[in-house]
């Protein structure tokens, strides 16, 4: 899959990369990406997960944003296509937020989902 195609299947927006940016310069380790990935569990089936990481699969899902590397696997992947990644301050606290189309409900927190 080409770049230009990933990014009409998956919007990693501006605020989330320059977030991911800041704390990996944090962090002290420029080799880390940020990983995005669906697991089950959650009160809604399915729950999103971040984490940091240093190796990128071969079989993943690669995009580039304001110098900021994101990883989905394959499985992921499915669940995500269509999704905006995006960081959000308000409020309620600062938090990454995924806005995903084909989930058919979220929880109250927006950290699960069905599809």
């Amino acid at each position: 899959m080409n770049a230009v195609t990933e990014m009409l299947l998956l919007n990693f927006t501006d605020n989330a990369a320059n977030k991911v940016r800041d704390l990996i310069e944090e962090e002290g380790n420029a080799e880390l990406k940020l990983r995005v990935f669906v697991t089950g569990g959650g009160c809604s089936g399915f729950q999103y997960g971040f984490t940091f990481d240093e190796v990128q699969n071969d079989d993943d899902t690669v995009m580039q944003k304001n110098g900021v590397t994101l990883l989905i696997d394959p499985m992921s992947y499915q669940y995500l296509v269509g999704a905006e990644i995006d960081y959000t301050e308000g409020l309620e606290g600062a938090q990454f937020v995924i806005k995903n189309p084909n989930a058919t409900s979220t929880c109250g927190c927006g950290s699960s989902f069905n599809v």
